[in-house]
Formats: C-alpha cells, structure tokens, sequence
C-alpha cells in the first residue's frame, strides 16, 4: 500500500514538471521570444502595398518640370500559382520563356507566400489587354505605379533619374524599401528623395492555410492610404533652360545663370545633355547603356563637375584684396609695354599688344595681364620676398571667401571643389621657401593650378554684382504647398571687401561689354557688365568663357557660360550669355546686326574624339606630387617662358596649360 502511494506520488511529480516546462516554454514563445508571434501573423496577415506617385517638380513659374504617369507590374504570389498555359502566358507579357523561368525562380527565391514583382513598367496602353485576361492566371495580379514624365525634355542633368533600390539601400532605410522599388539616383531625384517619395499606403488582410482573403486584418485598423510626395519648385526658368540648351547643341560646355538678389539658379545646362524620357520605362537599360559609351559623357555633370582655370573671370579678384588692404588705389597706374618682367622673365601681354597706361578699370577693360601681375606681385611682395609664403597663405583664404577651392553646398550630389593650391604644393615641387612671387605669377590672371567650376565662376559674379557678398546658391526654392525655404539661403555670405572697391571693376566690366571684346554681344537697352576668358586647353584648342551680370544698376541675373575647345570667349560664350541675358530680361531676342542665335544653334563644336578628354571626370587633385610631376615642374621653374593673351592664356608653359584642361 505505501509502496503504491509513494509511486502515485512520484508519476504525480513528474506530470507536474512536465506542466510546467510546457507552461514556461508557452509562456517564453508567447511574451519572451517574438519571432513565434511574427511567424505566426505572417501566416494569417498578407499585407497589399499601395505606391505613392512621387512628388512633381515645377519651374520657377510653376510651369512642369517632372510628372508622374501610370505604369503597371504584374505581381506574383507562388504558392496561389495554379497550373496554367506558359507559352500563351509569356505571349501576353511579350516575354520569352528562359526570361519567365529566370523570373519565376526570383520570386519562389523572394517569398512563396508573398506577392513580389514578376513583370514590371508595363505602360497603360499594353496593359489593357492584360488587364481581360489576367483573371486567367490564378495568382498573378497587377498594381499600379508611377514612373516619370518630362513633358519638355530638358534639364536631365538638373533633375536627375530614378531606378530600382539596391540591396544596401533597402538594408539601411529601416523597412521604408523593399526590392523593386523606385529611388533617386542622381540629380533633384536623389537630393530630395526623402520629399519626393511620398508615403506607401498599406492594407492588411487575413488568409487562411489555402491563402485566400477572409477578411481585413484587425478590421482595417493599421491598413493607411498612400501619401504623394511633395511637389518642389525649383529655380529654374523654363524658357531660358530651354534657349540654353538649344545654343549649347553639339557643343561641349556649361551654362549657369544665377540670381544675384536670392541665389536661386536660373539656367543649369550641361552639353551634352539627354532626353529624360531615355530613362524612364523598359529600355532605360539599353538606353543608359548607349549615353554610357557617347565619348562626350552627357552623365558627367558639368556645371558643378568640370573645372576650368577661369582665366581673366579671376583677374579683378587680387586687385578687390589689394583695393581692400590699401596695397593700391583704383588709380594706381601701370605703363604696360607689351610685356610684364617679372626677375629674369619676360612675359607678352595679350599677344604682345602694348596698352599703355592703365589704370585698374581700364586694365580690366582690356585685359592688361601686366596690370594683374603687377599687382599680384604687390600682394605677395609686400613684406619682402622671404615672407612670400605667409602673404600667399593670406591671400589664398581671402579668395577662399569668394567660394573658390571649396564647395558651394549646392542642394545636388556630386559638387566638386576645383582647385586653389596650397602652399604645400609648391613645396612640394620646388621645396620649401624655394618658390616666390613669379613663380606663381600665373594664378594672377586665373590660370596655373587655379581651377573653377562654372557654379563657382556664375557665383562670383553674383559677389561682384551684390558689391561683397552672396547667397548660397540653390536648385529648389520652395518644397510642398507650404513653400517652405531653407533658412540658410536668406543669409548672406559677405568676402570681406567694401562695396565702395567694386565700382572700378564694375566700371572695367561694363567697358569690355560697350566697347571692348565683347562689343558683338551688347544687348539693346540693357548694360551688361562682363569678362571675356579663355582657358588652355593641352586636349585641343581654348575653352571660350564668358561671365557676366546685367543690367549694371540691380542687377537680375549673372551667367558663366564654358563652351570647350572654341577658342575666345568673345566668339562663343559672350554671344550665348548674352542671348540667354536678353531673353531673360526682356522675354524675347532683339535683332541684331552681327550674330543670331539660329547661327550658334545650328553650329557644330563638339571637339575631335581623337584630342578630347574622354575621361571626363573631376581632376586629381594638383598636390599630386609624383617624380615625374616634380621633374616636370623643377625644369619649367628654370625660366620657361610663354605668351599670355587677351583672355589670360598661360604663363608657365605646360605646367599650367596642363591644368586648364574641362
């Protein structure tokens, strides 16, 4: 009897252990560990998401930029599949049948029970006759997307493009992506993703083990709708984008229009530029594939990407630091001879044209090198030739203020800096305290290793219009139907240099414009103030630059236009600057007796592939200082001599014509 008791106990005990181990194991599945809970709901729940048509973009007019229009991608959920008719499947779709395994198996891979992309970017019209028959295939459906629009076709390299999210991306958003979506890639696309995408709306259903709906899940409570993305109105002037790029056709260049009183970007060509519309849709690959292998590059964004030495653009910009530590006054005179000495060396002036006395506006008028090397010697010499180094430090980030040899913060990816040497550099090629005034006497008039982006050469122009300062320059003025602005472009940025010290250069400018190289691109009862340029180029003949503001007294617009391998700027860029000026100001192109824009539109300037850079990708930074470079430099600091022109060509040979490649 006891012995049977003590056995009822003992099986009594062991049932209890067992309880209670399957009470704990339930109670660790069901409040500790929640991946059973997930497992489970994702065996009852299907979630149906909806995508969020992408937010427009507008011209500053509110004319528009970028649209959506309705695609459609067939989605797949495998285990609905049923066995159907494959050939008369891919006949719908257009597909072939090693595409409709190569799809299937992603899919099977993806999810059996979730619903993925089988067939994506079907355009409306070939979706209508899917639409009647897609009821044929169990366990395929459809949804709507939108892909882009671009109803004038220009600006791609403003706007940018979308593409498909890649794996890194969808790890990093946090669950916002998932494969297949659509994500900017470049552009205004990609700088205001965030604004643009929109929300995805979301429903929640319930299935059974056969996966078939049985109801809204919670009764609807998390499902939320779709949510557009936010419009954005950009700074752009549609017309003028679409003159400018007509004027750059089959040229190689930049055009950069900026609004001196706000910053706001007017014009933002890059030549050669594309149709957008290429990449939108099922032959974007093919057709990216084709822009990839054109040798002039229309993906290289030129405008913030390319850099150019600036040339006599830069000339005024060591006299405004001289002006502003009292080194001169806007009187102080030069006698120019022909030619600037500078210790042993000699250097022609504007091809050896002698301009006589000249004063600083005068100087600028012409273009007298002697004059800006006269005073860039001032600068530098000022407290002897030992102290070259620290004067050189001083000016450098005096013109650092002006925004060269750092970014601008263009509200775009992919901003170069361009270049303004440091005093490392030379010492590195010439060694320390071996390098003085004349050695980089070629920085003067904006060439050596000075290089600029045309944004960087159109925001100078902006300081000099303002009389010291800028606003940051932008792409986007306003985002959503709020209008909201960025506080940081209502501020100004000042240089450091009194207004009063920009009257001469102003007055120098206007002169090059009334009656000096640039006299052929005068408009009509408009006074514009500008700087012809023209950089060296070692891939072929000169970039032609212009820049300039108009009109002289508050002045609306200030433009830096490059058009690559086309000699002076008085024959290529001042004539497109000014039309783009004209049309601006006035909304159409007076007549005019020497040049029409019918002619630079029609006119073919694209560089021979032979002598083209084709590798047209920001430089690498000039402090690169190999043996072979040092050789190079060591022997063109032994005296090499070579002529300056009109336009500020190079005064140490090859080491600067080098540099002045776009």
């Amino acid at each position: 009897m006891n012995s049977f008791f003590e056995r009822r106990y003992v099986i009594s005990g062991i049932f209890l252990v067992i309880i209670l181990i399957l009470l704990s194991r339930l109670f660790y599945i069901q409040i500790i560990d929640p991946r059973y809970a997930i497992y489970a709901n994702n065996n009852v729940r299907r979630p149906v998401i909806y995508n969020a048509a992408r937010g427009p973009i507008l011209d500053r007019t509110g004319k528009p930029l970028v649209q959506n229009v309705a695609f459609y991608d067939i989605m797949v959920t495998p285990k609905q599949v049923k066995p159907f008719d494959t050939a008369e499947f891919c006949k719908l779709l257009g597909i072939d049948r090693p595409t409709f395994d190569k799809q299937w198996t992603r899919a099977v891979k993806y999810s059996s029970y979730q619903p993925s992309i089988f067939e994506k970017q079907i355009s409306a019209t070939d979706y209508a006759s899917i639409q009647e028959r897609l009821s044929e295939f169990p366990g395929f459906t459809s949804t709507p997307r939108y892909l882009r629009t671009y109803p004038d076709s220009v600006g791609a390299q403003f706007l940018g493009y979308i593409g498909e999210v890649t794996d890194d991306k969808i790890n990093h958003s946090h669950g916002y992506y998932h494969p297949g979506d659509l994500v900017g890639i470049t552009g205004v696309e990609k700088s205001y993703e965030a604004v643009l995408r929109g929300q995805r709306g979301i429903e929640n259903w319930m299935v059974d083990s056969r996966n078939k709906r049985k109801g809204k899940y919670a009764n609807g409570m998390f499902d939320t709708a779709a949510v557009a993305g936010q419009r954005l109105t950009s700074s752009l002037d549609l017309d003028i984008q679409k003159l400018g790029e007509q004027l750059m056709h089959n040229k190689v260049g930049s055009i950069v229009a900026i609004e001196p009183s706000t910053g706001e970007i007017l014009c933002y060509v890059s030549s050669p530029t594309y149709d957008p519309n290429l990449m939108v849709g099922r032959e974007r690959g093919n057709n990216a594939e084709k822009l990839y292998e054109n040798p002039y590059s229309p993906f290289f964004i030129r405008p913030i990407q390319a850099k150019y030495p600036p040339g006599s653009s830069f000339k005024p910009l060591s006299a405004l630091i001289a002006l502003q530590e009292g080194i001169i006054t806007p009187s102080t005179s030069y006698y120019c001879p022909g030619y600037y000495i500078a210790g042993n060396r000699r250097f022609k002036c504007n091809n050896g044209e002698a301009h006589g006395e000249v004063d600083l506006s005068s100087a600028v008028a012409k273009s007298c090198n002697g004059y800006f090397m006269m005073v860039f010697q001032k600068i530098m010499d000022r407290y002897g030739a030992r102290q070259t180094e620290q004067m050189f430090t001083q000016w450098r980030a005096q013109v650092n203020k002006f925004g060269l040899g750092t970014k601008l913060d263009l509200d775009m990816p992919g901003e170069a800096r361009g270049n303004l040497p440091t005093p490392l550099h030379y010492d590195n090629i010439y060694k320390h305290g071996g390098w003085r005034s004349s050695t980089i006497l070629s920085l003067a008039i904006g060439q050596g290793e000075l290089l600029a982006t045309p944004l960087q050469m159109a925001n100078l122009e902006c300081i000099i219009a303002n009389h010291g300062y800028y606003y940051k320059p932008h792409l986007i003025k306003a985002i959503g139907a709020q209008n909201v602005i960025k506080k940081e472009y209502l501020e100004r940025n000042y240089v450091g240099i009194d207004s009063t010290n920009f009257e001469p250069v102003i007055n120098g400018m206007q002169e090059v414009v009334e009656s000096g190289t640039a006299i052929r691109s005068k408009i009509p009862g408009i006074i514009m103030c500008g700087k012809t340029g023209t950089a060296q180029n070692s891939h072929g003949d000169p970039h032609s630059i212009f820049v300039a503001f108009a009109p002289r007294d508050h002045p609306k617009i200030a433009i830096a236009v490059v058009v690559e391998n086309s000699g002076e700027g008085a024959h290529w860029a001042a004539p497109i600057a000014s039309f783009i000026v004209e049309k601006y100001l006035k909304g159409s192109i007076s007549p005019r007796e020497e040049i029409n824009p019918e002619y630079f539109m029609n006119a073919n300037k694209l560089p021979d592939i032979p002598t083209y850079n084709i590798k047209t990708k920001p430089q690498a930074p000039a402090n690169d200082t190999s043996k072979k470079q040092k050789k190079d430099s060591s022997d063109k600091a032994k005296g090499l001599k070579s002529a300056g022109n009109d336009d500020g060509k190079s005064l140490a040979g090859k080491r600067s014509t080098k540099k002045g490649k776009g």
